[in-house]
């Protein structure tokens, strides 16, 4: 155990606190050096049958060369739906109700899961009426111009907490990056919402990480970009700048239909697409 803060007398070693911010920089950057020799590429849905797998940084781009505002907010709330309904089936064994879209919802395959953790189901349900309200901000926001719900298969969850956490971490982590990536192609209110779903996003995504960690959990990369929670120094996702991960709407399209090859329009999550105009990695 680490001596930077002795319980018996509730005082910080400076040295030795000096010393473990040194090995976390130093453990970082060795990180991104190495990350594709020591992680691989397989996904958080490996185990029940759904692989997420990404793309570099270079890979790909949108399928609009200059979308416009309401098309990446579209695309925002298609991550939306996802998350509102893997959430609601963890929580609740269903699709989410009527009153967000006006129609049930329409994923299929989720199931309900067995919590073991303490405060782990309170903090699930906060998080399921918190991406619920997201989608309800986005289609309000967007008026008569929201897509509808695509079709949505959540087979990866297998109604275990290990499966749920490796899930909504990488969900989380992923929409972090989104909204992050998008603030080039957004401006004025549209700019500041998206900031403020974005951090909202940063707060889940926090939580479930140290879960993962406290739980001695080892949960798989997404892509290339990803840093997955580990101890001692990949509590946070973020580069050598201490900046956080940002994708491209391309590089989250490879997450969610589970490949990255270019031209993918469909498959993983989303067996039939996403809904607008911003749909092909």
């Amino acid at each position: 155990m680490s001596k930077a803060y002795e319980t018996s007398v509730s005082i910080v070693d400076p040295a030795e606190a000096a010393r473990q911010m040194e090995l976390i920089r130093d453990q970082r950057a060795k990180a991104r050096r190495n990350f594709l020799k020591n992680v691989g590429l397989a996904g958080a849905g490996v185990a029940a049958g759904v692989v997420l797998q990404g793309c570099s940084s270079n890979s790909g781009t949108t399928s609009a060369a200059t979308p416009s505002q309401s098309d990446v907010l579209n695309f925002a709330l298609n991550l939306e739906y996802l998350e509102a309904e893997f959430y609601s089936f963890a929580t609740t064994g269903a699709a989410f109700p009527s009153t967000i879209t006006g129609v049930a919802g329409t994923a299929t395959g989720g199931k309900m899961t067995t919590f073991v953790t303490p405060g782990l189901q309170n903090i699930a349900n906060e998080i399921a009426m918190d991406e619920q309200n997201h989608v309800k901000f986005l289609r309000t926001a967007l008026g008569g111009m929201a897509v509808a719900e695509p079709t949505i298969t959540l087979a990866a969850m297998d109604g275990t907490e290990p499966t749920f956490l490796a899930l909504a971490r990488a969900f989380e982590d992923t929409g972090v990056s989104a909204y992050g990536g998008a603030a080039t192609l957004l401006s004025g209110d549209n700019l500041q919402y998206a900031a403020q779903i974005l951090a909202t996003e940063a707060y889940h995504a926090g939580n479930l990480r140290l879960r993962i960690i406290l739980n001695g959990q080892t949960v798989a990369a997404t892509d290339s970009e990803d840093i997955p929670p580990a101890d001692p120094s990949h509590y946070f996702p973020v580069d050598s700048n201490s900046l956080a991960l940002i994708r491209t709407p391309s590089q989250v399209l490879a997450i969610v239909y589970g490949n990255s090859a270019s031209g993918t329009s469909k498959g993983g999550f989303y067996p039939n697409g996403l809904n607008g105009n911003i749909t092909t990695v």
